[in-house]
């Protein structure tokens, strides 16, 4: 039989209690040694960057990641368990330009990594993440950027290495491509001129109008495409003739010369 629960607990101190208890009794490492000659298991963990603070979405893939070092370990399998922070990219240099307003940032990139260092760590053992935290890898430490070229010379060595060609979005003042999340880091709201780019039809004397707000992938465009939910017209304004949603027709072709003839309605 199960005891009544009291309705008057403190969760947040009995919490505190396991999480107190786990680190005293050094439990993480304890799951590690009872498990010395078993099979290994290694999960490799995208390490996070401490000059930014964790939130909920953090504890949402901390303990989503936990889950399999411990199902493996609940196997019988030897797990080790070893933390680590991620000191390079282009979030950790814009911190830093905001906070010292210029470009020269080497130290100072390498002070703002560790800026919530602490706040991650008891972060991590509250959501029950067990790491080894006192013996982290450093991406910035020289061994870890020699490991690195290692494994890249290894993947040339087998010939699994090829050059490609990719449309992203570059940043022309820091001088790098951005990933899709160094782009959301960025984003807010903006007034300025759109892209309109004229397609000519292949097979009749008309351009197709599309509009566009990533002109960066317009050398790779293969289609275009449609709304069946929009209304198009094909339009003839001057000498040359378009086909364009027809709610845009007023915005798009605003101060242009030469009279405008609707010759054909797409619903």
């Amino acid at each position: 039989m199960y005891r009544k629960v009291d309705t008057n607990l403190d969760f947040a101190s009995r919490e505190k209690e396991v999480e107190n208890f786990w680190a005293e009794n050094n439990i993480a490492q304890k799951a590690i040694d009872q498990r010395e000659g078993c099979k290994n298991y290694t999960f490799y963990d995208g390490p996070p960057t401490a000059n930014g603070q964790p939130h909920v979405g953090h504890v949402l893939t901390r303990v989503i990641k936990d889950l399999f070092p411990r199902y493996h370990s609940m196997k019988g399998e030897k797990v080790l368990r070893k933390a680590g922070w991620d000191t390079h990219g282009l979030p950790v240099e814009l911190e830093v330009e905001k906070l010292i307003g210029i470009n020269g940032k080497d130290k100072k990139c390498r002070e703002s990594v560790w800026k919530y260092k602490t706040m991650w760590e008891e972060f991590s053992g509250v959501v029950g993440f067990w790491a080894d935290m006192e013996h982290p890898y450093i991406t910035y430490e020289n061994y870890y950027i020699e490991s690195e070229w290692w494994a890249l010379s290894q993947i040339w060595k087998k010939g699994l290495l090829y050059k490609g060609h990719k449309v992203v979005p570059y940043c022309p003042r820091c001088g790098t491509p951005l990933s899709s999340h160094e782009v959301s880091l960025g984003y807010k709201d903006l007034k300025e001129r759109s892209a309109v780019v004229k397609f000519k039809s292949a097979d009749e004397d008309f351009y197709y109008l599309a509009w566009t707000t990533t002109p960066w992938t317009l050398p790779s465009n293969l289609v275009l495409c449609v709304n069946p939910k929009v209304d198009y017209v094909k339009i003839q304004v001057g000498d040359v003739k378009y086909i364009l949603a027809a709610a845009l027709v007023d915005k798009v072709f605003e101060g242009v010369e030469g009279e405008r003839k609707i010759l054909a309605t797409y619903i």
